[in-house]
């Protein structure tokens, strides 16, 4: 079993956004029983709140669903439940290096790194373009998958 956290600054635009698109990924690949998926936050300021509007309206556009889903903080224990921390911004990275030390860098990963254009995933929040986000989401969750599965041959 494989399990992966998708990690943004609040859990409501991008991390919750990675965790929908790489859950329809897997299950088209037939592959959803391999892996536990979920995304968390950096920051306590949305936490509670549900996935905004704009991240819902562009998953429904693409046909994938979106559960109910309300910002969770991610915490130092997170470290040991799960295989894989993909940020979404170099920010996200260096939190989630505060938070379970320098030594975690072998689990820390921005999730485009995986791409052939390493970048990070602007944050819809505050471009209000919820398409960009996506397309360099669904780049990300691609070639990440495609990482794990070589690695894995």
């Amino acid at each position: 079993m494989t399990r992966v956290m998708f990690v943004c600054h609040g859990n409501i635009c991008r991390s919750p956004m990675a965790e929908f698109v790489f859950k329809d990924m897997l299950a088209r690949e037939g592959k959803e029983k391999n892996f536990t998926v979920c995304s968390r936050a950096t920051s306590e300021e949305e936490i509670g709140n549900p996935v905004h509007t704009g991240t819902l309206t562009k998953l429904k556009k693409e046909g994938i669903a979106a559960p109910p889903h309300r910002a969770t903080l991610l915490v130092k224990e997170d470290y040991y439940r799960y295989d894989y921390f993909l940020g979404m911004d170099v920010s996200n990275v260096n939190s989630m290096r505060r938070l379970f030390s320098r030594h975690a860098d072998v689990k820390i990963y921005r999730l485009l790194d995986f791409t052939k254009n390493p970048r990070d995933i602007a944050d819809p929040w505050y471009t209000g373009d919820f398409d960009a986000c996506y397309r360099d989401i669904a780049e990300g969750c691609k070639e990440f998958f495609t990482w794990l599965t070589h690695k894995n041959a």
